[in-house]
């Protein structure tokens, strides 16, 4: 992948060193929303103990989990004085990543007769306000439907090469592309709906309907690596690496690693394959109608 020298995004709001929150030094103290119940600001405890260990040790997206609706108590954060610039390496890349999004987000968009909105990617470090509560490194990567922000701790790229062995740019691209994606799923209306339907939904349910959120952004962000392939000179080593990491972050994987038993019933990402064929279905077809994760007959 050839990213250097590209258009950067303007849409990033870089708080690594506005003092936001206090670097988490593992599971407790951990939050995951702000709400009290079971599925509008959490899981259950035993879904959630995995999710928190999923989040602490490997970084992986709990945006299904992060109060879907926002509604949970709101905090304050911090505000940028001016314009945003990038000044080095790391902030350079996620600024190119997120700018291939944009373009490739506004021209389907466009070409159904819409408009889309860009997300904003706040880059923090240890841990900063959102309007789903207070985000920690240990959370991982997440989008935050309440104020329309993706979030991301610019420590998780190292964490993701060091815990998971799942390294490489384009593997770091394809993390920023699935959180871009649930904003997508925002601004059409499908992560609203599905949120409202886990909070009527059982346990089980609820979980089933987050994998199938999960996996649609798993599709739409390969959706995104066939938008800019050909910008970005995407290679099939970039493309086997990103789904060298899907597999890495299927939840049966990382139930396996944590030390416990697999248990299906709990997944709320879906497995490592599962996230390795829908990411590949959305490169290989490079369109989103071929995503619909909640027609499919099985995943």
């Amino acid at each position: 992948m050839q990213w250097r020298g590209k258009r950067t995004s303007s849409n990033i709001e870089d708080r690594r060193r506005s003092g936001g929150g206090r670097r988490s030094g593992g599971l407790p103290g951990i939050r995951i929303g702000g709400g009290g119940g079971r599925r509008g600001g959490g899981l259950g405890i035993g879904a959630t103990i995995i999710v928190l260990l999923i989040g602490a040790y490997f970084g992986v997206d709990v945006s299904g989990l992060v109060g879907g609706s926002g509604s949970g108590p709101v905090a304050s954060a911090p505000q940028q004085s001016g314009p945003n610039t990038i000044d080095d390496d790391q902030e350079a890349f996620v600024a190119t990543i997120l700018a291939e999004t944009e373009q490739v987000w506004t021209g389907i968009f466009q070409s159904s007769g819409q408009r889309y909105t860009p997300t904003t990617l706040v880059l923090y470090q240890g841990g900063t306000a959102s309007a789903c509560g207070m985000a920690q490194s240990a959370m991982g990567p997440f989008y935050c439907p309440g104020d329309r922000k993706v979030y991301l701790d610019t420590d998780f790229f190292r964490v993701m090469e060091q815990q998971l062995n799942a390294g490489g740019e384009f593997a770091n691209a394809y993390v920023i592309a699935h959180e871009v994606a649930h904003h997508v799923q925002n601004l059409t209306g499908i992560l609203g709906q599905v949120n409202a339907q886990r909070e009527r939904a059982s346990e089980r349910e609820s979980n089933a309907l987050s994998v199938r959120i999960e996996l649609q952004a798993d599709c739409y962000a390969g959706v995104w690596a066939h938008g800019a392939a050909d910008r970005l000179a995407v290679t099939e080593a970039d493309i086997r690496q990103a789904l060298a990491t899907a597999a890495r972050i299927g939840d049966d994987a990382l139930q396996q690693a944590s030390g416990g038993r697999v248990v299906p019933d709990s997944f709320t990402h879906g497995t490592s394959e599962q996230r390795q064929n829908w990411f590949f279905a959305g490169y290989r077809a490079g369109d989103p109608a071929q995503c619909d994760t909640f027609r499919a007959a099985s995943l």
